[in-house]
């Protein structure tokens, strides 16, 4: 950990050059540029409010708020993953040319969409003021739940960064495995719907614990158990660890196989 901290904060200049890049890359040529971090949430959330809570009917008051507080750190994981894995493969021809610490690439895919990230929470701002929902003291607890989730999703990259330049399905995969998450995570319901029996097996799901503490600090107004506090803390250093210490021991390989 203190080895990455030290590799990432000496590459800082560069981790921001090459994150702003790249949102300047995907938004080249677009008529709307950067509000569509703002405009994808948005839309997003009116396509799924529509669906349950109109024609599935959930039982959820103002769903619409319930479904933002989970949807924007969610789609902020799944970004930084899709971003994430390519980063090493995307930058193969540089590797090649220049020695550079190749941590620098999956911390940029996710610095560039911790800036998207924030941006969504524009809308979500917006929404609350539009529906007269209250802005919960518990909001404070916020800058905990984004640097775990940070946390937790750099871990990803940097695991999916190094194996997908030894297999290059794993980006294939890695989609997949997203779609069939995200309706396995507390999103677009609660906890509460799903049967007692089958709960514990949802509970499994790592993400569940990070989820939970924007919902429980943005929709229900409550700081988060100190349990469930110390799993999304431990789930998300553990992930990091874990991650990084595959992507270091595998990185003097990377120039042989991009």
């Amino acid at each position: 950990m203190i080895a990455l901290a030290c590799e990432l904060w000496k590459n800082r200049q560069l981790i921001s050059a090459l994150g702003l890049k790249e949102l300047r890359v995907r938004y080249k040529r677009s008529a709307l540029g950067f509000l569509w971090s703002l405009l994808n949430p948005l839309l997003m959330m009116i396509i799924l409010t529509v669906v349950f809570s109109t024609i599935a009917r959930l039982p959820i008051r103002q769903y619409a708020v319930f479904l933002m507080s989970a949807l924007l750190p969610w789609t902020f994981f799944s970004q930084a993953l899709s971003y994430g894995v390519e980063s090493i493969v995307g930058n193969g021809e540089l590797l090649k040319k220049v020695y550079i610490d190749k941590a620098v690439f999956p911390a940029a895919a996710v610095f560039s969409n911790v800036i998207n990230f924030m941006l969504s929470l524009v809308p979500l701002v917006l929404l609350l003021l539009v529906m007269r929902f209250p802005l919960h003291w518990t909001w404070i607890y916020l800058p905990v739940a984004i640097t775990t989730l940070i946390l937790f999703a750099s871990g990803f990259c940097f695991f999916f960064a190094a194996a997908n330049v030894f297999f290059r399905d794993v980006s294939h995969i890695l989609q997949i495995v997203l779609s069939a998450w995200f309706y396995i995570s507390p999103i677009i319901y609660s906890l509460d719907f799903i049967p007692p029996k089958m709960r514990l097996i949802f509970r499994l799901n790592p993400i569940a614990y990070i989820l939970d503490g924007f919902r429980d600090a943005i929709y229900f107004g409550r700081l988060p158990s100190p349990a469930s506090m110390f799993a999304a803390i431990a789930i998300s250093l553990a992930t990091l660890m874990a991650g990084y210490a595959f992507f270091r021991r595998s990185q003097e390989s990377f120039v042989f196989y991009v």
